[in-house]
């Protein structure tokens, strides 16, 4: 799983960073965003409607985001 910190950035560049990493490596299926900024979770949701990845909610810095098979933010 490859970690992207994202702490201490706005909206919307931890969801920049998510797809650019995703980009640079697509053999990597698990992604851990960990991000501090409170808009991260709703932008996640609608992130992942439309990507159709998955993302599941650690705790509220940490997101696992999981290629395909979309799901909604728990």
């Amino acid at each position: 799983m490859r970690e992207i910190n994202c702490l201490g950035m706005k909206c919307p560049l931890p969801i920049i960073e998510l797809s650019k990493s995703m980009k640079q490596h697509p053999s990597e299926n698990s992604f851990l965003l960990k991000s501090d900024d409170v808009a991260t979770s709703p932008d996640l949701n609608a992130w992942s409607r439309m990507t159709g990845n998955s993302v599941r909610v650690i705790d509220r810095e940490s997101f696992e985001i999981t290629r395909g098979s979309a799901a909604s933010l728990d």
